[in-house]
């Protein structure tokens, strides 16, 4: 079982910068893929960064390619996402998750945090 919290959302102005996080509860973090999704009200959650057990390798939305950075610390059970450049359009509430798969899919992560609102104001 890995139970998943995430922290540092936050109101924002279109243009700035935030790094949100995800903290695990095992020891096993390592031997996890990691995803962020986010959802926006009346929408459906969609897919924003996955990123390999090692780190070695990560994947993005084609919406937030150049902006959003994802990263893991597996010595601390962490996973980041960093956000530049941010727009009104990216106000959702993010989560993060972890799985045995990879890649953009729901069906690929078994756990999933309560998830952190970020609101960018124009």
């Amino acid at each position: 079982q890995v139970q998943l919290v995430e922290s540092g959302g936050g109101l924002m102005q279109a243009g700035g910068s935030l790094r949100v996080s995800c903290a695990a509860s095992t020891r096993t973090f390592s031997g996890n893929n990691m995803g962020w999704f986010r959802q926006a009200p009346g929408k459906e959650r969609e897919f924003v960064a996955a990123i390999t057990r090692s780190g070695g390798s990560t994947y993005y939305a084609d919406f937030v390619k150049g902006r959003f950075t994802i990263s893991r610390d597996n010595a601390k059970n962490t996973v980041y996402l960093q956000m530049n450049s941010l727009k009104p359009e990216d106000t959702a509430v993010y989560y993060c998750a972890a799985g045995t798969g990879f890649g953009s899919s729901t069906y690929n992560y078994q756990y999933w945090g309560q998830g952190t609102q970020v609101t960018v104001s124009s």
